[in-house]
């Protein structure tokens, strides 16, 4: 049998740069081809519904065929999606055929997650699952990095080259649907097949309906509470991170700071993820060292104070070195804020249905994140880049006051 080492790492980088860019790449894509704020916003954050109903159909991949043949299905689809899309950027209405794209690729995305989820239980022993936890998180965000830092840093450069925008970023997707193939042919080579790697059956005749295990989600204590802290903790973030590489593009005259796709490729897609990077393993080690407990409200606020950097380069436009300094400071501090969010979905997983109440919890955080970003373009274009920025700062303190209703009594 392979080696996790050998399929884990990939597996996991193959998990993050879909997720990458149909969240983060997407939007500045349609932004260097003329869609409007309004626009972009609104439809890519429709785009993570998939990712809010997944466990909607977990039950399906589950009972059929075996997850490592799901993993292989899905690779191989998210490789046409990615040519399409690359051949659909030459069409007069390549934003609606685009997005049709997008959004079956996003489908392809959660389903290949819940694969490569049970897959990973299934592969490997109690041990090594807890050994690789790690490694799995720093190969998404190695994707991360790779998709909103390389990628888009290759689509500037590109367009530069082929003075033509259309045709630079074709080449970058054809050149990520041409990776998708060669993941695919090194998985369906060195992926292992174990033993318990068969269709759940049991699932099909259990005793249990889906409405009991969500009856049980929401009939835990202080309910609203919880609701509400998963809504809105990062309702101001969300907002911010669908405008954030929009107004680091958009020309002076229109409120931005006139960068270059590459340079944004640079401020926020690499050194930005970096920063977010450090700060989830600072988080973690902070959040091991002291609890959750009293790690919350600290790690919110450095979500959500940073946001105010945004409503400073927005007013006085400051030099490029800054921009890279104050964009990297505020990712640092989403990295110790999302950290504690995550570990804050794991304490509510208790009781004998915790991996569905665990796909609860992250279908409401989609949720959370879907609402504000899709009409931050609308209100960002009524009102202007720094009166939105200082809306964002005040939409964020909600969320903070909804710690102080959520239990959090930890045993340890």
């Amino acid at each position: 049998m392979s080696k996790p080492w050998t399929f884990i790492p990939t597996l996991y980088f193959t998990q993050g740069i879909p997720n990458t860019i149909i969240n983060t790449v997407s939007p500045i894509l349609y932004k260097r081809l003329g869609i409007s704020n309004d626009q972009i916003t609104f439809w890519t954050s429709f785009l993570n519904l998939p990712w809010v109903l997944k466990m909607l159909w977990a039950p399906f991949i589950d009972t059929n065929s075996t997850k490592r043949t799901w993993m292989l299905i899905t690779q191989f689809a998210m490789f046409a999606c990615l040519a399409f899309v690359a051949i659909s950027l030459q069409l007069p209405n390549f934003f609606f055929v685009s997005l049709i794209v997008f959004a079956i690729a996003a489908f392809i995305s959660a389903t290949y997650d819940i694969a490569t989820d049970g897959f990973y239980m299934l592969a490997l022993s109690t041990e090594q699952q807890a050994f690789f936890v790690g490694f799995r998180s720093l190969f998404f965000r190695l994707a991360v990095l790779f998709g909103s830092g390389f990628l888009v840093f290759m689509a500037g450069k590109l367009e530069v080259y082929f003075q033509n925008v259309r045709l630079a970023w074709a080449a970058v997707f054809a050149f990520t649907a041409l990776l998708f193939v060669l993941l695919f042919i090194y998985h369906r080579l060195i992926l292992p097949k174990p033993d318990y790697d068969i269709p759940n059956k049991s699932i099909e005749n259990t005793k249990i309906p889906f409405a009991v295990i969500v009856s049980s989600y929401f009939s835990q204590t202080k309910i609203s509470a919880i609701l509400a802290f998963l809504l809105l903790y990062r309702f101001g973030e969300a907002m911010l991170v669908k405008l954030a590489s929009l107004f680091l593009l958009d020309p002076i005259n229109k409120g931005g700071l006139g960068l270059s796709t590459q340079t944004v490729g640079l401020v926020y897609g690499t050194f930005g993820v970096i920063s977010l990077i450090a700060g989830g393993i600072l988080g973690g080690f902070i959040i091991s060292r002291y609890g959750l407990k009293k790690c919350l409200l600290p790690m919110a606020l450095a979500l959500n104070i940073p946001d105010i950097f945004y409503v400073y380069m927005a007013a006085a436009k400051p030099a490029l070195p800054f921009v890279y300094l104050l964009v990297s400071l505020e990712q640092f501090g989403y990295g110790l804020g999302f950290t504690a969010f995550t570990v804050y979905l794991l304490y509510l997983c208790k009781g004998e249905y915790k991996t569905s109440h665990y796909a609860i919890s992250t279908g409401l955080m989609a949720l959370g994140l879907m609402i504000p970003g899709a009409i931050s373009g609308a209100i960002q274009q009524q009102i202007g880049y720094t009166s939105f920025f200082i809306l964002v700062c005040i939409l964020t303190i909600p969320g903070i006051i909804s710690i102080f209703f959520i239990p959090l009594d930890e045993s340890n």
